[in-house]
């Protein structure tokens, strides 16, 4: 059986560290320290015997992790396989526009996306020029309902509750041969799933979630009202699953510019992993 790995190619809040037009603590120390830097949330499965890959969300970043990632795995000049969209947010679909005739010129990449995000994508430009194009072919993925990706690997796509002025929003579950994953990169609240994160999370062997913000004091040094973009705050996060932190892998992504947990001190970080959370790291990879 072929090797399916779990690529983590970008942990931060969608517009990345640093961030635009902030020289906050954390944005200073990347800008000085490259190190430092993270890109957008993205994942990628990537199955190097077969030379295949498969994305999870275009982020503006897509140039520089395709580039890392082909050259990681000996990919140099391969595209993706298919793209999996979680939703119309600045960091999780504009890198589609990589794909088009002004850069790479791509032919019939799979792009899987709920119903809402399909219509956008075939009817509002810029992106309907890259179906009428041909440089993907939108494929309509529905709640609940899992995608085969190889004989061994599936994604199953889960609707949450999150600010859907364009698009649906979708969490992911990916199931490999010995593993499976539980994504959710951006959810408004806990309470407003119909499922119990709990729950969800006992299901899978690891889970990568949303940690945008530590606490409400993220963003109060660079004039952000915390109620106007919801997340659960990691703080909640952890105590509603503080019992499985023993039992699962459970890591925070998504991290905003303002999070505490990334500053060099590791203060934050350090409490959160004595209560045995992790924070996910560009770069890392989970053997599926």
């Amino acid at each position: 059986m072929s090797k399916v790995i779990l690529s983590v190619i970008g942990t931060a809040q969608d517009a990345g560290l640093p961030h635009p037009n902030c020289f906050c603590k954390n944005c200073s120390e990347a800008i000085a320290n490259p190190k430092l830097r993270r890109l957008a949330a993205s994942l990628a499965i990537v199955l190097p015997d077969e030379r295949v890959w498969h994305l999870i969300d275009a982020t503006p970043d897509l140039k520089e992790q395709m580039a890392n990632l082909q050259l990681k795995y000996e990919l140099q000049g391969k595209l993706m396989d298919s793209i999996f969209l979680t939703h119309a947010h600045l960091g999780h679909y504009p890198g589609l526009l990589f794909l088009g005739r002004e850069a790479i010129g791509a032919s019939g990449v799979p792009v899987f996306a709920g119903l809402k995000m399909t219509n956008l994508l075939e009817t509002q430009a810029p992106w309907s020029q890259l179906t009428k194009l041909g440089n993907i072919v939108t494929k309509e993925m529905s709640n609940g309902q899992a995608v085969p990706i190889s004989q061994h690997v599936s994604i199953k796509p889960i609707e949450v509750p999150h600010r859907n002025e364009f698009s649906e929003t979708f969490a992911f579950v990916i199931e490999g041969p010995n593993k499976k994953v539980l994504y959710i990169p951006d959810i408004d609240r806990w309470d407003e799933w119909e499922q119990s994160i709990y729950d969800a999370c006992k299901e899978v062997d690891i889970c990568l979630l949303d940690g945008t913000f530590h606490s409400p004091k993220d963003l109060e040094k660079i004039g952000r009202d915390f109620r106007e973009i919801p997340h659960p705050l990691m703080t909640e996060t952890m105590d509603r699953l503080q019992d499985l932190a023993g039992e699962k892998e459970i890591y925070f992504t998504h991290l905003n510019h303002s999070n505490p947990a990334l500053h060099s001190n590791r203060d934050v970080r350090n409490l959160i992993e004595e209560r045995g959370f992790h924070i996910a790291e560009d770069g890392m990879e989970i053997r599926l």
